[in-house]
């Protein structure tokens, strides 16, 4: 492989990893027994996932794009933004990452799994879920969702920005999303920060984990590529 392309994978599996950490950990704060932000709400939930993307993407952009989305990175590939070639090596980084996120966000709540005896509320800290379990409103959901977030940062691309402040409009419109849309499905839009927390909360002894809901997790991998596909189609059609 191409040392520039190592580099930029390997930034994304650090950005990648910082967005878990971070999206995931106040997740587990709000969630978990005992935790000082316990109950804090879904406000804490969405400032804080806009926040995590933030600041992964300002660890991270120095090394490479800072994707840290495989839909993000299948859908520039798909209208000619991003090279093919890179595209594997982009998304096993950024599925890297998110399984080792979920796993030091495990390590970092480790008393409060054993004080926690809801098991989706452990699984939520890890991967999304609906609040109405209907597949093909879900997959909409997510796949409207990504179409947002994809068709939004091809037209930062268009736009005039200060050096250094095109993270924090990512953030924002990461928040604006989960605040708008994500009460359906918990907004995964994102394959690879639901499917590699998934898998660390399928193969960790975590106390009174129940389930990973594999029934449903084909949505939140298949629903944000779809989206982030047809979002970065509608981009080419503007003038």
């Amino acid at each position: 492989m191409d040392t520039s392309v190592m580099t930029q994978a390997l930034g994304e599996l650090i950005g990648t990893f910082i967005l878990v950490v971070l999206g995931d950990g106040v997740v587990a704060g709000v969630s978990l027994k005992r935790s000082k932000a316990e109950g804090a709400g879904w406000i804490a939930i969405t400032l804080g996932w806009g926040l995590a993307v933030t600041l992964g993407v300002y660890a991270s952009a120095f090394l490479g794009p800072a994707h840290l989305n495989p839909a993000v990175t299948i859908g520039f590939a798909v209208i000619g933004k991003f090279p093919w070639s890179s595209v594997l090596p982009f998304v096993i980084a950024q599925l890297i990452g998110g399984f080792l996120g979920g796993v030091f966000v495990w390590l970092q709540y480790y008393p409060h799994w054993a004080a926690t005896k809801d098991a989706p509320a452990i699984l939520g800290v890890f991967a999304t879920g609906p609040a109405i379990r209907k597949p093909w409103a879900n997959f909409f959901s997510e796949a409207f969702g990504t179409l947002i977030l994809v068709f939004g940062l091809l037209t930062f691309t268009r736009g005039q920005w200060t050096d250094g402040l095109n993270p924090i409009g990512v953030g924002i419109l990461i928040t604006a999303i989960g605040l708008s849309l994500g009460g359906t499905t918990g907004y995964a839009i994102n394959p690879a920060r639901d499917l590699g927390p998934r898998l660390a909360h399928a193969w960790l002894p975590i106390a009174n984990k129940g389930t990973s809901d594999w029934s449903y997790s084909w949505i939140p991998v298949l629903g944000p590529i779809v989206g982030g596909i047809i979002g970065a189609a509608l981009f080419t059609l503007l003038p």
